[in-house]
C-alpha cells in the first residue's frame, strides 16, 4: 500500500469505528423525521389556553353575532369600564369596539389585558369581527341574495406545473423542490463545517504533540495533508451513502404503507400526466410532494449528486482548514484564520437561499459556477431539474478550484507544520506560498 493510502486508511478507520459516528449516522434520519413531526405532535397533545373576553360593544350589533368557542369565550361588559371589567373574576381581557367601526375603515379595536396576550387569541378575535363587519357592509347595498352571489363567483384554482422540456409530462412542485433544496443545502453546510474543522483539529493536535515531525520523516507533507483530507472525506461519503440507503428504503416501503390508497392513486395519476383523474385538485401540491418523495430513482439521483458536490466541496474547503491547522499551535489561535474558510461557506448558504427562490436567475447561475459557493448553490438548484450541462460545468469548475486550492494549501502546509510559537499573519502566509 502507498504511503498516502496508509494515511487515508488510518484517518478513515479511526473515525468510522467510533460509537459516536455509528449512533449519529443511524439516528440522524430518525431525529430529522422526529423534528419535522414534533410541532404537530405537540399541538395535538397540548391544550391551548382558553381566554374569556369581556366586550364593550358601542355599536350594539356586533356582540350578539360574536360566537364563542372552546378556547375563546365572549361575554358582555354591561355598564362597566375597562378597569372594573378587568378586575372581575374569570375575565382575562376586555375588548372595546368603537361605535363607527362598521362605517369607518380606519377605525380599530382596543384590546386590554392584564398580562401577555396570545397571538392565536388576537387572530381569532379579529377574524370573527372582520367577518361580521363585512356582512353588515354587504347588507348596506340592499342586493338580494348577495351572499349567495359572492359564494358562487368565488374562485380557488390550483396550479399544476408541467415540465414541457421533458420527454414525458412531468409534474413538479416548486414549493417542495424549494424545501428539498434548502434542506440539502443545510446538510452540505453542516458537513463542510463539521468535517472541515475535524481536519483542522486533527492537524493542530498532532502538531502540538510533535507527531507530525516524526511522520513527515517518512511521508511528504503534501501526501500527509491529502491523506488526511481524503480519509475524512470518505467518512463523510460513508455517512451520506448510509443516509441515502435509509431514505431510499423509506421511500420505497415506508411511505407507500403510510399513505392511504386513494392518495396513492392520485399520485399515480399525476405522475402519468392524467391530472383530470385527481380526486382533490386543491391538494395537488401535497400529491406532487408525495410523488417526489415516493420516487426512489429521484431520491437516489438527488443523494448521488449531493454526494458528488459534497466530495469536491469538502476537498476544496478542507484544504483551507488543513492550511489553517498547520499554521497555528492551538484552537484559540485558529479562530481568526478560520474565517477564511467559514465566510465563503456562509456566503454560499445565503446565495443558496436566493437560488432556491429563483433557480434560473442570473445570480443563481453564476454563484453555482463560482467554486467557493457552487457546492451549496448548485445543490439548492438541483431539485428543480436544471439542465445537466450546468451541473457538469459546475463540477468541472469546482474540481479546478479544488486543484488550485490544494496547491496553495500544500505550500502553506509544508512550512506551517514546522512553525511554532507564533500565529502567522496573512502577509506571512502569502510569503510561505512564494517559497520554492
Amino acid at each position: 500500500m502507498s504511503k498516502i493510502g496508509i494515511v487515508i486508511e488510518r484517518e478513515y478507520m479511526e473515525r468510522v469505528k467510533k460509537k459516536s459516528f455509528i449512533i449519529t449516522t443511524l439516528l440522524m434520519p430518525l431525529l430529522m423525521l422526529l423534528l419535522m413531526a414534533m410541532p404537530a405532535l405537540i399541538m395535538s397533545y397540548v391544550d391551548s389556553s382558553a381566554a374569556t373576553v369581556a366586550v364593550i360593544d358601542n355599536t350594539r350589533v356586533i356582540l350578539p353575532e360574536l360566537r364563542s368557542s372552546e378556547d375563546l369565550r365572549f361575554c358582555p361588559a354591561v355598564d362597566a369600564t375597562v378597569d372594573s371589567a378587568l378586575t372581575r373574576e374569570g375575565i382575562d381581557a376586555v375588548l372595546v369596539i368603537p361605535e363607527n367601526i362598521i362605517d369607518n375603515p380606519r377605525a380599530g379595536l382596543k384590546y386590554y389585558t392584564s398580562g401577555p396576550s396570545s397571538v392565536g387569541t388576537e387572530a381569532g378575535i379579529t377574524d370573527r369581527i372582520n367577518s361580521i363587519i363585512e356582512a353588515h357592509r354587504l347588507k348596506a347595498y340592499n342586493i338580494e341574495n348577495l351572499d349567495e352571489i359572492l359564494s358562487s363567483v368565488k374562485s380557488d384554482v390550483s396550479l399544476t406545473t408541467v415540465r414541457a422540456d421533458k420527454d414525458s409530462e412531468e409534474s413538479n412542485s416548486s414549493m417542495f423542490s424549494y424545501g428539498i433544496g434548502i434542506a440539502m443545502t443545510f446538510v452540505l453546510y453542516m458537513f463542510l463545517l463539521i468535517y472541515g474543522q475535524m481536519v483542522m483539529t486533527s492537524i493542530i493536535e498532532e502538531k502540538g504533540n510533535r507527531v507530525l515531525e516524526v511522520v513527515v520523516s517518512s511521508v511528504k507533507p503534501v501526501q500527509l495533508m491529502m491523506g488526511k483530507i481524503i480519509g475524512v472525506a470518505l467518512v463523510a461519503v460513508t455517512q451520506m451513502v448510509i443516509w441515502g440507503v435509509l431514505l431510499s428504503v423509506m421511500s420505497a416501503f415506508v411511505l407507500p404503507a403510510l399513505v392511504p390508497a386513494d392518495a396513492m392513486a392520485d399520485v399515480a395519476a399525476v405522475q402519468s400526466g392524467h391530472f383530470d383523474q385527481v380526486g382533490d385538485s386543491s391538494s395537488i401540491e401535497i400529491i406532487q410532494a408525495i410523488g417526489m418523495l415516493g420516487n426512489v430513482g429521484n431520491i437516489v439521483t438527488l443523494m448521488a449528486l449531493m454526494t458528488v458536490f459534497l466530495v469536491f466541496g469538502f476537498l476544496l474547503y478542507s484544504s483551507i482548514f488543513a492550511a489553517v491547522g498547520s499554521a497555528v499551535d492551538n484552537i484559540q489561535d485558529a479562530s481568526q484564520l478560520t474565517s477564511l474558510a467559514v465566510f465563503p461557506i456562509l456566503f454560499g448558504l445565503i446565495f443558496a437561499m436566493v437560488a432556491a427562490a429563483d433557480p434560473m436567475g442570473s445570480v443563481a447561475f453564476w454563484m453555482s459556477m463560482f467554486p467557493l459557493t457552487s457546492p451549496m448553490v448548485m445543490v439548492a438548484r438541483i431539485p428543480f431539474g436544471i439542465p445537466g450541462w450546468e451541473i457538469a460545468l459546475s463540477l468541472v469548475l469546482l474540481a479546478a478550484g479544488f486543484v488550485a486550492m490544494v496547491w496553495l494549501a500544500g505550500k502553506i502546509y509544508r512550512v506551517g507544520i514546522f512553525m511554532y510559537g507564533k500565529k502567522p499573519s496573512v502577509k506571512e502566509l502569502v510569503r510561505w506560498i512564494r517559497y520554492k
